[in-house]
């Protein structure tokens, strides 16, 4: 019996699509993120299962009712002791082998010994590189948010602030602007622990002259955001001017490129092409850049891992060179970027 929802939002991508990408005749989902994705539902268990006759979510008691009044629109709900008899009608089906386990597989093949199940990766998480009108919207407003805490720092590194405070005072602010929680736990460094690119917040308190690194990104409606800035507590020295600036000269080059095509290892390598002229050729320790979305680090990454990945239309990406000089200090500046929908 078809169920009213009072999600009105459906799917962004058709069963159809998935199949005919990855060249598989069904799919078994187990990934939670890529369950929130088709489903708009953030679960600890459950499946989906993506075939010709669309996708379908199978949940359990704890789930079920939610799920049919607030799944998105165009889904099948079925309880999960349905589950079987679904898939025991395909004679294929892939399975996401990067996140079911090698003991659930097995007790599948037991329990079903009629399907053949495939091995299958990356399925869904293409889709969910380039964002729709919708995504967008909430990854921007994530960023707005981001932004706008960032330009609160400077009235908080007052005398005898911590790392471990300016990092909470981040954390209040971005549910004051409405963020549901942080996209990852923020970084925020003091003088030579800026050279550690994944700082912890310590209770280092702040010393005058102290260099400021911080690294802070918000979750709005399911969407992440990434941004790091640095902050001077006096004039910087001429090193560090001159590092500042050969960094904002890469990212700005850098951002000025990003168009729908263009590959991530080309972007990568024209930043430490701008950085090496400036005498920076081994500062520069991390990838330029990664894919953004439900998490913090999705799709692409931009190095020579995928270098000759091309971006596509609606992809959203941090743009993050940073320099590191450690014992001393580091600095890093980084913005979430989208892809535009055309060349």
């Amino acid at each position: 019996m078809p169920v009213s929802r009072k999600n009105k939002r459906r799917c962004p991508i058709s069963a159809r699509a998935v199949l005919e990408k990855a060249d598989i005749p069904a799919l078994l989902v187990t990934n939670l993120v890529n369950l929130r994705y088709l489903s708009g539902l953030t679960l600890s268990a459950g499946y989906g299962l993506v075939s010709p006759g669309g996708i379908t979510l199978f949940l359990d008691d704890r789930y079920l009712e939610t799920g049919r009044h607030a799944a998105y629109a165009g889904l099948s709900v079925q309880p999960i002791k349905l589950f079987e008899r679904y898939v025991s009608r395909l004679k294929g089906c892939a399975a996401e082998s990067d996140s079911l386990t090698v003991a659930a597989l097995q007790k599948l093949q037991e329990k079903l010994p009629d399907v053949r199940f495939l091995p299958s990766v990356g399925a869904i998480e293409y889709w969910r590189r380039s964002k729709s009108a919708d995504e967008l919207r909430r990854v921007r407003k994530a960023c707005r948010m981001t932004k706008k805490m960032l330009r609160q720092v400077p009235g908080m590194l007052r005398a005898g602030v911590t790392e471990k405070e300016i990092a909470w005072n981040l954390t209040l602010l971005a549910h004051e602007y409405g963020a549901d929680s942080m996209a990852f736990d923020t970084i925020v460094g003091f003088g030579t622990n800026t050279a550690l690119p994944h700082h912890r917040p310590t209770d280092r308190v702040l010393a005058a002259g102290d260099l400021v690194q911080i690294d802070v990104g918000v979750v709005y409606q399911d969407y992440c955001s990434d941004y790091s800035r640095v902050f001077f507590t006096a004039a910087p020295t001429v090193d560090q001017k001159k590092a500042y600036t050969s960094l904002l000269k890469a990212k700005r080059e850098v951002t000025a490129r990003i168009r729908p095509g263009v590959t991530v290892g080309s972007l990568d390598a024209h930043a430490r092409k701008i950085l090496a002229r400036d005498g920076y050729e081994k500062e520069f320790c991390h990838a330029l850049g990664h894919g953004v979305g439900l998490e913090i680090h999705e799709g692409v990454v931009l190095s020579t891992r995928m270098a000759e990945t091309p971006l596509l239309p609606g992809e959203v990406i941090t743009i993050e060179p940073g320099l590191y000089f450690p014992g001393k200090w580091g600095m890093r500046v980084e913005d979430t970027e989208v892809v535009p929908f055309s060349r």
